[in-house]
């Protein structure tokens, strides 16, 4: 055969195997396949009778290859057989083809038996298609098969091994997130309590310069025999020493409250007077937030039923929920001041009220309210509407978790825009 018919014969089979492994139109390669063209390729699906199967077998293989990553491919021809005539040829290529799915690699290898024809040109008439593996000693390739699971296997651990990780991580970073969430309310809570003593403090050193100027006066009347006057100051200084001691008591009430609180975080109920409990928390909130922000002011409204006594509560746990509640109606009220909205007054109430199997307490704010797209997410761990930087999104969530898994309780939020918000407490009696 001249070399001019081989070099042809060489192009078309060239052109065949990049064409199909490129699955480029078939219309391109109606010049180089026979009509009654026959093939098989390397699965049972893969069977190929005339041109228009072809196409079918073409547009399969280009849906493959949507889903593959990084696809390449490279072919050696290991054997040419052309008859003596020159009519007829057999050609057989190594092909390796590589790709990519889910980011794990395969490399698999081909090879591909083509019978060409020549009348007038070459046309492809037949082809078949295996898989070209090393499979001595393993006719039904359960070696090959248990390489390619041993491989899957080594993937799976590997990404085992991140995801645990992640989730370490993430438990560790959700742990920090969660203190900082106490640490922010503790602060709240001791800038109250340092309000709180303050005033008493404020009280008892007053008194006690005042009282001490009037010993000098009373002991000059003295001196000069004004016994009269002596006893009208001495009378004074008397009415100033119970001052001093009303006040002394009143902050050591305020330090012995705190230590209360403090001794009953052992996660067991105690008997706690929910109303007092309400209107502590109440006043070191405000105080809390007046501590760092001078301009703000807030009208305080209270309506507790008497009729409550104590119930079985964990007291600073509750205490905590009520602190959160309180803080975040303030700031609901202050951020609609910064609006200037003519004849507004902010304006927070603290209710309790007994009902029949259960003892019900409400927040209530006049302030901006929260939007009813969003009214279902402010439980959820980490979902927050104030701005970045100005909350963890945790208050709620852990308030939420505290009623219900801590106290068997409801926990509600009903809200209007711009009208206000009111979050509902129910506890079992």
């Amino acid at each position: 055969m001249n070399t001019t018919k081989e070099q042809e014969l060489l192009r078309t089979y060239q052109l065949f195997v990049a064409s199909f492994m490129e699955n480029s139109s078939v219309d391109e390669l109606n010049d180089i396949l026979s009509p009654d063209i026959m093939g098989f390729g390397t699965t049972s699906d893969e069977k190929v009778f005339g041109i228009e199967a072809v196409r079918n077998l073409n547009d399969i293989g280009k849906q493959q290859k949507q889903s593959l990553e990084d696809y390449h491919y490279t072919s050696k021809i290991i054997k040419k057989q052309i008859s003596k005539k020159g009519d007829a040829a057999i050609i057989i290529t190594e092909i390796n083809l590589g790709y990519s799915i889910h980011e794990i690699k395969t490399v698999m290898p081909l090879r591909i038996t083509t019978v060409l024809f020549f009348d007038e040109t070459w046309k492809v008439i037949h082809w078949h298609g295996s898989l070209g593996v090393e499979s001595e000693g393993d006719t039904w390739h359960q070696n090959e098969w248990q390489r390619d699971n041993d491989r899957l296997q080594k993937k799976v651990d590997e990404q085992t091994a991140e995801l645990k990780k992640s989730l370490v991580d993430l438990k560790a970073t959700q742990s920090q997130l969660i203190q900082s969430e106490k640490m922010a309310s503790l602060g709240e809570l001791t800038a109250g309590i340092a309000h709180e003593i303050q005033n008493p403090l404020n009280f008892v050193n007053n008194f006690s310069e005042v009282s001490n100027e009037l010993v000098d006066e009373m002991n000059e009347e003295l001196d000069k025999g004004d016994l009269e006057e002596a006893k009208a100051i001495s009378l004074d200084i008397k009415q100033n020493l119970e001052k001093i001691n009303h006040h002394g008591k009143r902050a050591d009430a305020i330090v012995k409250g705190m230590l209360q609180h403090s001794r009953s975080n052992t996660g067991k109920k105690e008997p706690t007077d929910i109303n007092a409990l309400a209107d502590e928390y109440l006043r070191l909130a405000y105080h809390g937030l007046r501590a760092k922000d001078k301009s703000f002011n807030a009208q305080l409204v209270t309506d507790f039923d008497d009729t409550i006594g104590n119930i079985n509560i964990i007291s600073q746990d509750m205490g905590r929920v009520i602190l959160n509640l309180i803080t975040n109606a303030f700031y609901a009220v202050n951020e609609k001041k910064k609006e200037q909205v003519a004849g507004y007054e902010p304006t927070v109430s603290i209710s309790t009220k007994k009902n029949t199997d259960t003892i019900e307490l409400k927040v209530t704010d006049n302030g901006k309210g929260i939007p009813e797209s969003v009214k279902e997410k402010v439980f959820q761990p980490f979902f927050t509407t104030k701005p970045t930087g100005e909350g963890t999104g945790l208050g709620l969530s852990l308030s939420y978790d505290i009623i219900t898994k801590g106290h068997g309780g409801e926990l509600k939020v009903n809200t209007k825009q711009n009208i206000g918000t009111e979050f509902s407490i129910n506890l079992p009696l």
